[in-house]
């Protein structure tokens, strides 16, 4: 199966040429901020663009895409007002999502700025449960952090914990981010499967439905999250040899969140495609 290898990309001049531009990098997939990353309104949606994005996709042949929510979104924070922006501005994506079809919604859970890390993990899973709709189709993805601060997420612990306190209020995968696990403490940089397996073990191998991959600036465990090119980092190449040749991984959407221009994510897209043998 070919790898689904992308990018996160601006959208600024809408989703048609948002997936233009991710086929001139040789790109399957690509990431979006679903609005401003600042917060703020989203552009309109209508179904001249949404069939314009979908011919470009067809032709492309870009499969499923990462809809990333802003960075401002917060679910645990100690502020209402914060935790109820969140909720409200995840609804309205989540609405729109369901018109842009084979899409993941991506999210990073929040920090619970000192309400401590159970009372977060409680209430990331009611804001989702909150935001989410009966029947939706968009798949929510808690994505794995780095522990920076007061980050909930960081552990696989905390994840599971927050999908079984969503239940079947919503469909809730995981995105793995290569950085922010090293940075987290999981050994990825010297033992992919051995992650991947306590991943099994902890949340389950099912629920993993994307990848981040960056490369770290600082070694494992340092808990800052700082992402580096691919190769130029803590993680080296290996790991994402060991990333991109995993048959546990195949069929996934894997993006590059490296610091980066379009032209280096081709050139480090191409180099993904290499070291998994496909050119």
């Amino acid at each position: 199966m070919a790898l689904l290898l992308g990018a996160h990309l601006s959208v600024a001049r809408g989703l048609a040429a948002c997936a233009r531009q991710a086929a001139s990098i040789g790109a399957t997939t690509f990431a979006y901020f679903t609005r401003n990353p600042r917060g703020g309104s989203a552009r309109a949606l209508d179904e001249a663009a949404l069939e314009a994005m979908a011919r470009v996709r067809a032709e492309a042949g870009i499969g499923t895409v990462v809809a990333h929510a802003p960075y401002t979104y917060n679910l645990c924070s100690a502020k209402e007002d914060v935790r109820a922006f969140a909720r409200r501005s995840m609804r309205e994506d989540l609405e729109r999502l369901e018109l842009v079809g084979d899409v993941v919604y991506n999210l990073h859970p929040g920090s619970h700025t000192g309400l401590g890390t159970e009372r977060g993990v409680e209430l990331v899973a009611e804001g989702i449960r909150e935001a989410c709709e009966p029947g939706q189709r968009t798949t929510v993805l808690l994505e794995t952090m780095a522990g920076k601060g007061s980050e909930v997420g960081s552990t696989f612990e905390e994840l599971a914990r927050i999908v079984e306190l969503v239940g079947d209020a919503a469909s809730i995968g995981v995105c793995l981010d290569t950085c922010h696990v090293s940075d987290a403490g999981y050994p990825v940089a010297r033992s992919v499967e051995d992650v991947l397996d306590e991943f099994d073990r902890v949340v389950g191998l099912d629920l993993l439905r994307a990848l981040h991959l960056n490369d770290s600036m600082n070694p494992p465990g340092s808990r800052r999250d700082r992402h580096e090119r691919i190769g130029a980092g803590e993680l080296g190449l290996n790991c994402f040899v060991a990333v991109v040749t995993n048959p546990r991984l195949a069929g996934l959407p894997m993006v590059l969140e490296t610091p980066n221009e379009p032209e280096g994510w081709a050139r480090e897209i191409a180099l993904l495609r290499r070291l998994a043998g496909e050119g």
